[in-house]
C-alpha cells in the first residue's frame, strides 16, 4: 500500500505540471490586454524583484522569500534571469469545480490567468462570485513529499538488511550510521520515558524524529524550503502528540486532571488550569519548533545582508565569520530541536500512561488528614 500511494503522488505532481493547457480555461482577449499592460508595467518598474526602488538589494524580500511558502521553488537569480520551478497549481472552483495548471502561468505573480491571478502567494479570481479553493502543491508540500519518499526508500532498504543479514551481525552502509539514532531513539527517549509501554509509541517517536531531523537538514541548503520553520507544519506535529496523548491517557491521567490532588476549595482554579495544560504543553511544541528554525535562517540571511546594506567588501569578513558561525550553530540546533520534540512528546505521553497508583495513594493520605 505504500509503495501505490508514493506512485500516486508522483503521478499527481507529473499531472499537475503539464496539465495546464490541457485542464486550464484559456485567457480571454480582454485578459491578454490585461496581462499586455501588467507585463508592460512590470518591465518598467523601477526595481527588479528582491531590489528597493533606488536599486539596492531589499534584504527584507529575499529573507521571507526563503522562509516563506511559494508556487515557485526558487533556485537562483532575480528578476527575469531567476530560475525557478513552476509548481503544481490546484483549485477547486464553485463554477468551474477542480482545475489543474502549472505556476509558470502566473510569471512570478506580475500576470493573471484566465479569471484568476496570484496574490501574496494564494491563487485569486477576478470574479467576486467565484469562490476559490487554493489546494496547491506548494514549496513546502513539494519537500513534504521529498523528506516522506526518502523517509519510506531508507527505512524500507534498512529494514531489508536487516531481513538480509540478521540483527546480530555487524551494520553497514546506511545502517550503520542510522542504527545508533534509532537505538538512541528507542532506549533513551522511549523506554526511558515511557517504561514498560513504550513499543507502542515507538514508531510515531521515531517517525517525529527524522521527520524533523531531515526537514531540518534540507532547510539549511539554500535552495532547501523551510518546512520545519512553518507554523503549519509544526501545528500538525503537535496536534499528532496532542490526540495520541490523550487517546492513550489511563484513569489516573484523567483523574489528575479532572479531580487534582488538592483540596477542594481548589477546584475551581486548578480544574480549568489542569485542562488548560492539556493544549499549552503540545502548543509550546509547535512553537519552539517554529521559531527556532525560522530564527536561525533570518540570522543568516541577515548576516549576508550586511555586505550589500553597507556596499563595501570590507564588512564581508566579519559578515562570513559570523555566518558560518551561525551555520555550523544551526547544525547543532537542526539536531537537538528534533530531539527536544522527540523528548518532551515522550515525557507526554509517558505521563498519560504511566501507573498513578502511588499518587492517588498518596493524594488520598493527604486527603485523610486533612
Amino acid at each position: 500500500m505504500g509503495k501505490r500511494t508514493l506512485f500516486l503522488v508522483v503521478v499527481l505532481i507529473i499531472s499537475g505540471l503539464f496539465s495546464g493547457k490541457i485542464s486550464a480555461s484559456e485567457p480571454t482577449e480582454h485578459s491578454r490586454a490585461e496581462q499586455d499592460s501588467i507585463h508592460a508595467a512590470s518591465n518598467h518598474a523601477p526595481a527588479e524583484h528582491g531590489q528597493t526602488k533606488n536599486g539596492k538589494v531589499d534584504i527584507t524580500a529575499v529573507a521571507f522569500e526563503h522562509i516563506l511558502d511559494s508556487h515557485y521553488w526558487h533556485f537562483w537569480g532575480e528578476g527575469h534571469d531567476a530560475v525557478a520551478l513552476p509548481l503544481p497549481c490546484i483549485i477547486y472552483s464553485n463554477k468551474a469545480g477542480f482545475k489543474f495548471f502549472s505556476s509558470g502561468v502566473f510569471h512570478h505573480g506580475h500576470e493573471s490567468y484566465g479569471n484568476y491571478s496570484l496574490v501574496n502567494e494564494e491563487i485569486v479570481s477576478s470574479d467576486p462570485e467565484e469562490k476559490v479553493t487554493d489546494l496547491s502543491i506548494t514549496k513546502n508540500v513539494m519537500q513534504l513529499f521529498i523528506s516522506a519518499a526518502l523517509l519510506f526508500w531508507l527505512f524500507t532498504s534498512i529494514a531489508k538488511a536487516y531481513k538480509t543479514t540478521g540483527v546480530t551481525s555487524a551494520p553497514k552502509g546506511k545502517q550503520s550510521f542510522f542504527e545508533p539514532l534509532i537505538t538512541f531513539v528507542r532506549d533513551d527517549i522511549a523506554k526511558d520515558n515511557i517504561g514498560a509501554k513504550s513499543g507502542k509509541f515507538t514508531p510515531y517517536l521515531l517517525t517525529v524524529f527524522f521527520l524533523i531531523l531531515i526537514n531540518n537538514v534540507l532547510g539549511m541548503i539554500p535552495i532547501g524550503a523551510n518546512l520545519t520553520g512553518n507554523i503549519a507544519f509544526t501545528f500538525v506535529l503537535a496536534a499528532c502528540t496532542l490526540i495520541i496523548t490523550n487517546i492513550n491517557g489511563n484513569k489516573g491521567y484523567w483523574m489528575h486532571i479532572l479531580l487534582p490532588p488538592v483540596p477542594k476549595a481548589l477546584y475551581p482554579m486548578m480544574i480549568p488550569l489542569e485542562i488548560l495544560g492539556i493544549f499549552t504543553k503540545p502548543f509550546a511544541l509547535m512553537i519552539r519548533l517554529f521559531a527556532n528554525m525560522t530564527a536561525g535562517h533570518i540570522i543568516v540571511i541577515s548576516l549576508i545582508g550586511l555586505i550589500f546594506y553597507f556596499e563595501t567588501l570590507w564588512i564581508s569578513p566579519v559578515s562570513v565569520a559570523f555566518t558560518l558561525f551561525i551555520d555550523v550553530l544551526e547544525c547543532l540546533v537542526a539536531v537537538l530541536q528534533a530531539y527536544i520534540f522527540t523528548l518532551l512528546t515522550a515525557q507526554f505521553i509517558g505521563a498519560a500512561v504511566a501507573d498513578h497508583h502511588h499518587e492517588e495513594g498518596h493524594g488520598s493520605e493527604e486527603h485523610a488528614a486533612h
